[in-house]
């Protein structure tokens, strides 16, 4: 495996890329981290699914965790994602709620008509960034999601439901057949506990599919 990119790090905490396929929590990415650089120990801050790549940050102490996850909870700690769905969107912004039930069984989360145990509203924001088509003429929307709320596989899910599952998120109805996965983290923005400093990064899109298919996620060195 090659080493973990960092993009910002002090002595309170690092911001690092999650490579597809490993687990963004104990025993997967804090783990290799730590042996890369020589940590005692990483605290998650938030988490992304397996298959999920991107910017993520960790915390080097339980206080610095405290008070990040505190950012989270008040809604001062901004996470952007970029999602690439199969098909094209009409709408090119838009808001979409919807109540969400997690099956710890199947482990999957189903779009509910009605409140009850287990049920949790679920909010996002879209914007349709570019589209694009496959050789096959099979046209593509990179979007960029803001999420109000944090609910498992929730963009996932939003997104699939309304008939645009995830680029190669077969668990949510894809019908692309290769390696390539259609979410990514791509902004984060948050005040350093230690400074008060507004930390706000961006992380570059990956050279693979299905990034590359559109003109505005190229290197245009």
């Amino acid at each position: 495996m090659e080493p973990i990119r960092v993009y910002f790090e002090n002595d309170r905490l690092v911001v690092c890329e999650k490579p597809s396929g490993v687990v963004s929590e104990a025993g997967g990415l804090p783990d290799l981290l730590c042996t890369q650089k020589g940590y005692d120990m990483l605290y998650p801050v938030h988490r992304l699914d397996k298959m999920v790549t991107g910017g993520i940050l960790y915390a080097k102490t339980k206080e610095t965790a405290a008070a990040l996850s505190e950012q989270i909870r008040n809604g001062t700690f901004s996470k952007v994602y970029a999602a690439v769905c199969e098909g094209k969107i009409q709408n090119g912004v838009g808001t979409w709620e919807d109540l969400l039930f997690y099956d710890r069984k199947q482990g999957k989360s189903f779009v509910v008509k009605k409140e009850r145990s287990g049920v949790k509203k679920a909010l996002l924001q879209y914007e349709v960034h570019e589209t694009a088509c496959d050789e096959a003429g099979k046209p593509y929307s990179l979007c960029f999601v803001k999420l109000i709320t944090g609910r498992t596989h929730q963009v996932r899910v939003q997104f699939s439901s309304r008939g645009y599952p995830l680029y190669g998120d077969r668990r949510y109805g894809s019908t692309v057949r290769d390696d390539g996965f259609g979410l990514r983290s791509y902004r984060l923005s948050f005040s350093d506990p230690g400074s008060g400093e507004r930390i706000e990064l961006e992380f570059p899109f990956p050279n693979i599919t299905p990034w590359n298919r559109f003109d505005s996620t190229k290197d245009p060195t």
